[in-house]
């Protein structure tokens, strides 16, 4: 363990930045859940039953079925992280001028649809901006701040509506079934896509199962698969739900898209079927997404947290709230701008 002393040496040369500070100078790293998860004894197995082809990897076609299977999504382009996937996509659908609505923005997804010349605009309930407000879904989509914005740029400015679950920005917190749903009405009579940034998806459907009226007899995998068919496609990095140190794919509906993005990820990350990674890490992940879905692991691991986000709370040291996943008696609607 580090002296006070020590560790206040480390931060003042880090500049106060604990993104340039050694990982041998921190004690308690509460940095990120990013890739820092312990994978099982059955991932372990599974990396060492990497099919290292530069082509057609066995593993690839396994990470594919696991998607399908858990996500639901029909064309998947492996990549080396979730930010690889906003890259490609981006890149794909949109043009310089257009508009991306979603509920509050991610950094590297906000910048690459900048770069790719769109402006992205924050569309999320007005409660998401209140740490402490209760609400128990506060990544929901205002739904009259989105149709106002659809009127005001036009339907053909909008390549897709980007939905975070959960919203990283507003410290985890989900988006309710009911709300996606009216998105993905919305979506659909404007004809304009929705996609996912589905890095913690699963974490979200379990939420909906202890809050939402009418899932708490669901298991997380079958509110995940329901949660994902309200959208076209997703952007996904495996270092968080899939419990893997590195890794993540883009998962489309569309052929075409499919198609244009399996040509451009061979530019940026790898050909489409290891996208940057290798065999082994590809089947790491595929058992990660089988095994995340499970109801026990998700209560340990949400369960964790709101321990010890009590006991802060306890501290007096402030938090995002809510914590706790009790049921709700109904689902909130909409909230209008204020």
């Amino acid at each position: 363990m580090t002296s006070h002393a020590e560790r206040l040496t480390a931060i003042r040369k880090a500049g106060y930045n604990t993104f340039l500070l050694r990982s041998d100078d921190v004690y308690i790293d509460l940095l990120t859940d990013s890739g820092t998860s312990a994978m099982s004894d059955w991932q372990w197995a599974g990396m060492m039953l990497g099919d290292e082809a530069y082509a057609g990897s066995k593993n690839f076609y396994n990470l594919e079925a696991a998607i399908r299977q858990h996500y639901g999504y029909r064309h998947v382009v492996p990549v080396h992280q979730g930010r690889g996937a906003e890259n490609i996509l981006s890149k794909v659908l949109i043009k310089r001028g257009d508009t991306v609505p979603g509920n509050m923005y991610f950094t590297t997804t906000r910048l690459h649809q900048e770069l790719a010349g769109g402006t992205f605009v924050d569309v999320i309930v007005p409660e998401a901006h209140d740490p402490d407000c209760l609400d128990p879904f506060k990544g929901n989509i205002d739904l009259v701040a989105l149709e106002k914005l659809i009127h005001q740029v036009g339907p053909a400015k909008i390549p897709y509506i980007t939905i975070g679950a959960t919203v990283n920005m507003a410290g985890g917190q989900p988006i309710s079934m009911a709300n996606i749903r009216k998105v993905a009405n919305l979506a659909r009579k404007h004809q304009i896509r929705i996609i996912l940034d589905a890095t913690r998806a699963v974490e979200n459907a379990w939420f909906i199962q202890q809050r939402e009226d009418g899932y708490g007899g669901l298991s997380v995998a079958e509110i995940l698969l329901e949660f994902c068919s309200h959208s076209d496609g997703c952007t996904m990095s495996g270092k968080k739900d899939s419990l893997v140190n590195m890794g993540g794919w883009l998962a489309i509906n569309d052929q075409a898209i499919y198609g244009e993005a399996s040509n451009l990820v061979v530019v940026y990350e790898g050909l489409h079927t290891y996208g940057g990674m290798s065999g082994r890490d590809m089947e790491a992940m595929a058992r990660g997404i089988a095994e995340s879905v499970q109801d026990d692991h998700m209560r340990a691991r949400v369960d964790q947290v709101e321990y010890l986000g009590q006991k802060l709370i306890d501290w007096g040291v402030p938090v995002v709230a809510p914590l706790a996943a009790t049921r709700c008696i109904s689902t909130p609607g909409p909230s209008t701008p204020t």
